[in-house]
C-alpha cells in the first residue's frame, strides 16, 4: 500500500472510531432519557442493556406484574429513527426477551409488552407501545 493510501485508510479508520463512539454515547442518553419518561409515567428500571445470547435489550421496564422490553432508536428525526429498526432486530430482540423471561418466577407466562422509544435531534421522545404487537 502506498504511503498516501495507507494514511487515508488510517484518517478513515480514524473517523469511523469516532463517529462510532459519538453514535454509542447519543445512544446511552436516548436511553437516559427514555428511562426518566417511563420512571415519570410509573415504572421502574429492572435492568439497562440487558444482554443474553441472543442478543441485547436496551431498557426493561417494571409495568405492575408485567414487563415492558424497550427498544431505543435515535436518529435526527422520528421517521429516520424507526426506519432503523430492522426485522432481524426485532427478531433477536423477541429472543433476547425469550432468555430475560426464563428469569422471571412467572417464566414465559408473565404479562410482555414491547415498547419501540423513537427519541428526535432535539431530545423529544415518542413511544410505540405494543410495538411488536405480542
Amino acid at each position: 500500500m502506498a504511503v498516501g493510501s495507507e494514511a487515508a485508510a488510517m484518517a478513515r479508520g480514524a473517523h469511523r472510531k469516532t463517529t462510532g463512539q459519538t453514535g454509542f454515547h447519543a445512544g446511552l442518553a436516548a436511553e437516559d432519557i427514555v428511562a426518566r419518561d417511563y420512571a415519570h409515567r410509573g415504572h421502574s428500571l429492572v435492568s439497562r442493556r440487558w444482554r443474553g445470547l441472543a442478543g441485547e435489550i436496551d431498557l426493561v421496564m417494571q409495568d405492575g406484574a408485567g414487563i415492558i422490553f424497550v427498544e431505543v432508536k435515535k436518529s435526527g428525526s422520528f421517521a429516520r429513527a424507526v426506519a432503523r429498526l430492522s426485522q432481524r432486530q426485532i427478531s433477536r430482540l423477541q429472543r433476547a426477551a425469550e432468555e430475560f423471561l426464563d428469569t422471571q418466577p412467572l417464566g414465559a407466562l408473565t404479562d410482555v409488552r414491547f415498547d419501540v422509544a423513537l427519541v428526535n435531534g432535539q431530545g423529544e421522545i415518542e413511544v410505540i407501545e405494543n410495538a411488536l404487537g405480542h
